[in-house]
């Protein structure tokens, strides 16, 4: 198996939002948006950028009731395809562990 994990630090853009599958899992999704200051090539770069997050089944859904836009979150998942319509794809984060920082 390839690995595939990402751990990624930034602020709640937009409250949580939850809907539940027929089966009745939860499923909440909101954008994380970050930015910091890296090193590459020996040169200082911002980087920036803003990405989905979804947080699928119970086991997080107490963590994160505790969101709301603005929280400072530090969280890791790991990186998918969306299901876009069009040809068109963007990555999404799916969250696994979420710490309030």
């Amino acid at each position: 198996m390839l690995d595939n994990h990402l751990v990624l630090a930034g602020v709640v853009r937009d409250s949580p939002q939850t809907r539940y599958t027929p089966a009745g899992i939860p499923i909440t999704s909101f954008y994380l948006q970050h930015r910091s200051v890296q090193q590459e090539a020996g040169h200082t770069r911002e980087a920036v950028c803003t990405l989905q997050v979804l947080i699928s089944g119970e086991s997080l859904q107490e963590k994160v009731q505790g969101l709301e836009q603005g929280s400072n979150i530090r969280i890791s998942g790991f990186i998918c395809r969306a299901n876009c319509r069009q040809g068109e794809y963007r990555l999404v984060l799916h969250g696994q562990h979420i710490e309030i920082i």
